[in-house]
């Protein structure tokens, strides 16, 4: 993969592999392979683990993995198995397909406890949308215990026109029914056309352009929409997740970034989950975001970063 020039545009980083960050392969303790990303730190900072939401894939979070490492932070991230660079789920390779979400739990816990060992300092781990969801549930559930989280536009709930129990009950219906590995709908995030799904996801249309233009270079990164089986699990798990009485107990001190005008997931089951939290701090976004709040237009990715860096340097300060 071709390396980025650092006289170059923001544009041009956003779409080459930094100087020493690299790609490999890291294998689970079930044998599947997963596409890894780490870019060495320059400083002492500490680590960051940082990871996407349903059908992301590495290259999307190259200007998040910059600004973190700019400032000193090693990176380390990783494609959820059955996305991105680490294989599929399902028989038909555009479907995000999933029977059960605790795979990708174990899969997260057993690198985090191998990368944890790796290095020294501050360990932060970073969830957006789908990650969110699962960075959460895996401190809940004890698989993970970070020094601070960060949840952006986490997945604490979806959006569903007749609420989230019956949105459950007909996605579970309709796993039953027919194979529950085929697509909910034909293309993206949600019904729709890719105007539609643009809207969804980012108001910066040059930042929306990179996925796309990540798509036509690397085409085994494309994924299109959820299996019916996924959609089940989720609402289901969101839902559990919710009533989770763990999570008034979690001790890791966690931001969360909400967009309130998110079209994806449920902001306001989100912001619920948030005043559960013993040590939360929640920043909210208007209508000036959608639910990429990181790949968002500059006035709205200055201010999260400038949230993120200060709760990290409040909750995980530089150790001696």
């Amino acid at each position: 993969m071709a390396r980025s020039d650092p006289t170059g545009d923001v544009s041009e980083a956003r779409r080459r592999l930094p100087d020493r960050a690299t790609i490999s392969r890291w294998t689970t303790p079930d044998g599947w392979p997963l596409r890894r990303f780490d870019w060495p730190a320059t400083g002492t900072r500490g680590r960051i683990m940082v990871q996407g939401g349903r059908g992301d894939f590495i290259e999307k979070y190259l200007e998040t993995f910059a600004h973190f490492h700019g400032l000193g932070w090693q990176v380390t991230a990783f494609d959820w198995r059955g996305q991105g660079g680490s294989g599929r789920l399902s028989r038909d390779a555009n479907v995000g397909h999933a029977t059960d979400f605790a795979p990708w739990i174990a899969d997260l816990a057993a690198l985090w406890a191998q990368w944890r060992g790796e290095g020294t300092g501050p360990a932060v781990l970073l969830g957006h949308s789908m990650g969110g969801y699962l960075a959460l549930r895996a401190m809940a559930e004890g698989a993970v215990t970070p020094d601070a989280a960060i949840l952006v536009a986490p997945m604490l709930g979806l959006k569903a026109p007749m609420g989230a129990r019956f949105g459950a009950a007909i996605a579970r219906w309709m796993a039953a029914r027919g194979d529950p590995a085929r697509a909910a709908w034909k293309t993206n995030e949600r019904p729709g056309g890719l105007a539609n799904r643009a809207a969804l996801l980012t108001g910066d249309a040059a930042r929306y352009a990179d996925e796309l233009w990540w798509h036509d270079a690397e085409p085994t990164l494309r994924l299109g929409p959820p299996s019916w089986s996924w959609l089940a699990q989720a609402f289901a798990g969101t839902l559990a997740l919710e009533a989770d009485p763990r999570l008034a107990t979690l001790r890791v001190p966690t931001l969360m970034l909400v967009a309130d005008r998110d079209r994806l997931v449920d902001a306001r089951a989100a912001i619920r989950v948030a005043t559960r939290l013993p040590d939360a701090e929640l920043v909210r976004f208007g209508p000036e975001s959608a639910h990429e709040i990181l790949r968002e237009r500059d006035a709205v990715r200055d201010r999260a970063f400038a949230a993120i860096d200060a709760f990290l340097d409040a909750k995980a300060p530089v150790t001696e």
